[in-house]
């Protein structure tokens, strides 16, 4: 397999997802969609402006964490500086580990990113919380 052939999994928890309004720009940089899943219980959500989420690990024992849905989505190599590229600032590539104990590349949020605004983990995702807008 040449260089221009790996593919990296890539956790993706707001707009990035199918349907939504930027995943143009994960099918532009040629990802298929694997599969849907969930973090495990370390992490918390927040809105930006309604208009992305931000996803922040925090300690597994902390009380107000939880489990957040992804879509795991196959990317090339040179595709992932693409979407990267296109995502709005403050958010970032980190890892991030899984209920099913997987740990992969994922779309996080930069805590200075997340000050004064709106907490939205107890919705479990970004989809069912733009449901209720």
């Amino acid at each position: 397999m040449g260089e221009g052939n790996k593919k990296v999994i890539l956790a993706v928890n707001g707009t990035l997802m199918r349907g939504l309004e930027l995943e143009k720009n994960m099918l532009d940089a040629g990802a298929s969609l694997l599969c849907e899943a969930k973090t495990e219980k370390a992490y918390r959500l927040y809105s930006i402006d309604d208009k992305n989420p931000a996803m922040i690990r925090v300690p597994v024992d902390s009380n107000d964490a939880n489990e957040i849905d992804v879509e795991l989505w196959e990317v090339p190599y040179e595709g992932l500086v693409s979407i990267l590229m296109k995502e709005p600032e403050g958010l970032s590539v980190g890892k991030v580990k899984l209920n099913d104990g997987r740990v992969v590349l994922g779309v996080i949020g930069e805590s200075e990113l997340i000050k004064d605004k709106k907490e939205i983990t107890k919705y479990g995702g970004w989809r069912n919380y733009i449901k209720t807008l």
